[in-house]
Parts: C-alpha cells; sequence; structure tokens
C-alpha cells in the first residue's frame, strides 16, 4: 500500500490521515524522540489539522525509545537555540510564566476530545514528558520492553503536562503518588496490570494490535461512541444520581436520533 502525503512533518512530529484514522508519529529516534517546545508546538499543530471526518488517533515513535522525555539541553544555562531555557523561564513575572507552561500543555490536551478516541503505542522508555504524552492519550497498548518513568520529583520538578489527573485516575492516588516521588521505572507486566495499559504484547505485535482495536473502534456507531465517551470522562466528577440522569438524558438522545425524532 502506497504512503499517505503528510498534513503535517516537522520539528519531530509527522501527521497523516486514513479516511477515519489520524496518525501521529514522532520522528527522530536518533534522538530517543527527546521533547522540547518546538516539537509540543507541532503537536499542538498535529491536533488542530486531525480533519472532522477522524474517529481514532493513533500516537506512536519511531525507534526502539517512545520518547525519553525532555532534551536535558533544557536544562542548561544557554538551553535550546531560539527557546527560553528553565533559567529563562524562571524569570518571567507568574502570568507570564503560566502563559507559558499552558502552552506547553496545549500539546498534551487535544488527545482527549470528546469526538475522538486517542491511542498510544508505546514501547521502550516513556520517561517524564514521554510518560505524559502517553497518558494523554484515552488509552494505551504497550510493547512487552516498555518501561513508564515519571523522573521530574527527582530532578527538582513537578509532572507539569497535564500527567498528573490522569494518572491518578488510572492508578489511584498513593500508587500514583509513589510512582512520581520514586522515579522508578514501571514495566509492562505491572503497567497492564495497574491500568496503565490496556493491552502488553511482545514488540513485534505492537502495531497489529493497535490496528486490531482501531478497527474495532471504528466499528461502532460514531454518535454511540461519542456519547459513550462522554459518559465515563465526566462519570469521576458526578454523583451517582448525577451519572444516571446523564445516563438517561444520553440515551433519550441515542434514542430520538435513531429513530429519525427530533427532539
Amino acid at each position: 500500500m502506497a504512503s499517505l502525503e503528510p498534513l503535517l512533518d516537522k520539528d519531530g512530529v509527522r501527521l497523516t490521515v486514513d479516511d477515519a484514522i489520524a496518525t501521529v508519529t514522532l520522528t527522530n529516534p536518533a534522538k530517543r524522540n527527546v521533547q522540547s517546545p518546538a516539537l509540543w508546538r507541532a503537536l499542538t499543530e498535529a491536533g488542530r489539522s486531525v480533519p472532522g471526518s477522524v474517529r481514532v488517533v493513533v500516537l506512536r515513535a519511531e525507534g526502539k525509545s517512545f520518547s525519553a522525555g525532555l532534551n536535558r539541553q533544557m536544562f542548561t544555562p544557554e538551553g535550546i537555540e531560539g527557546e527560553p531555557s528553565f533559567i529563562d523561564l524562571a524569570r518571567r513575572d507568574d502570568a507570564e510564566l503560566d502563559s507559558t507552561i499552558a502552552e506547553y500543555q496545549e500539546a498534551f490536551a487535544w488527545w482527549r476530545r470528546s469526538d475522538i478516541v486517542s491511542i498510544a503505542a508505546v514501547q521502550g522508555h516513556a520517561v517524564g514528558a514521554g510518560f505524559q504524552l502517553a497518558l494523554a492519550c484515552d488509552l494505551r497498548v504497550v510493547a512487552d520492553d516498555v518501561q513508564f518513568a515519571m523522573l521530574e520529583t527527582s530532578l527538582g520538578l513537578v509532572p507539569d503536562l497535564t500527567g498528573t489527573h490522569p494518572l491518578v485516575s488510572l492508578v489511584g492516588y498513593a500508587r500514583a503518588l509513589e510512582i512520581c516521588l520514586t522515579g522508578r521505572f514501571v514495566q509492562a507486566d505491572e503497567a497492564q496490570r495497574i491500568g496503565l495499559a490496556n493491552l502488553a504484547v511482545p514488540g513485534d505485535q505492537l502495531d497489529d494490535t493497535v490496528r486490531d482495536l482501531t478497527a474495532a473502534l471504528v466499528a461502532a456507531p460514531r454518535a454511540a461512541v461519542i456519547e459513550t465517551k462522554a459518559l465515563l470522562s465526566g462519570a469521576s466528577g458526578r454523583s451517582y444520581d448525577e451519572q444516571r440522569a446523564a445516563e438517561r438524558a444520553a440515551q433519550a438522545r441515542r434514542l430520538r436520533d435513531l429513530a429519525g425524532v427530533g427532539e
């Protein structure tokens, strides 16, 4: 099959679209797909470039590592050419610093949009910002060599790229705290056992497994998928009775839509 013409291919990020399926690929395997502000801007642009016809977005990475996290040049006084170093950031006033971090977070926020389901296909190291990027997706399929770690706290920082909310939601407060504060590696078997990974498979089966999962997701009617995702993603913030009411309202919309009856 002929390769698809990318809609975006810049700064270590490539976006391709095949009908209802978009694929975002990290394309800097020589440097283990380390992350930088330029890559985050490209990821944000990829999110804005995904057509409305897309139902599933797959996030994958070339090479042996999904992402080794932040480019460590950001920690040096000179930083990355053309980008603010951490020292530069620290010297900004509160509003400007907050705005800058919020801009970085945009690269991680769009993966949970209500109209798509996102899947991270993760192999090798997914460290720090790499871990948080995998956590940004709705679902995670991992290879048996995966190694998740949240190293920010050990570097004197905190995870600030939207990873804390999904991590606590997936594994609970106590385990999330332990993972973050120790910086230890979580491997495939544990990742699946504690809920970080939906599936863990041999590395040579990762692409096929993601392809099968994607096909299953696309097979369900789109409107029902969107309503179900909204019900589940909002459940933790609702009381039992509020969730019952949300279910009734969603089902009423589905029944009327299927019957062709206007509200």
